[in-house]
C-alpha cells in the first residue's frame, strides 16, 4: 500500500510540474538558444537557477489562484 501511495505522489507531482512548464517558462523569460550553439556548464546553472526560481513562483500563483477561486 505504502509503495501505490508513493508512487500516486510522484505522478501527482509529476503533472503538476507538467501543467505548470508553461508558465515557469513564460516567467522565467530565459531566450532560447541559437540553432548549433551549446550552453556552457556555468550558463546551463545560471539558467537552472532561474527555472527553479520561476517553478516556485509558478506554484504558488497557481496555489493562490485555487485558492481565491
Amino acid at each position: 500500500m505504502a509503495d501505490a501511495a508513493a508512487a500516486n505522489d510522484i505522478q501527482r507531482r509529476y503533472k503538476e510540474f507538467i501543467d505548470l512548464l508553461p508558465l515557469t517558462i513564460a516567467l522565467a523569460g530565459l531566450p532560447t538558444s541559437d540553432s548549433g550553439r551549446y550552453y556552457g556548464e556555468e550558463q546551463i546553472e545560471s539558467r537552472l537557477y532561474t527555472i527553479r526560481h520561476a517553478y516556485k513562483a509558478a506554484r504558488a500563483i497557481a496555489r493562490e489562484s485555487v485558492q481565491k477561486s
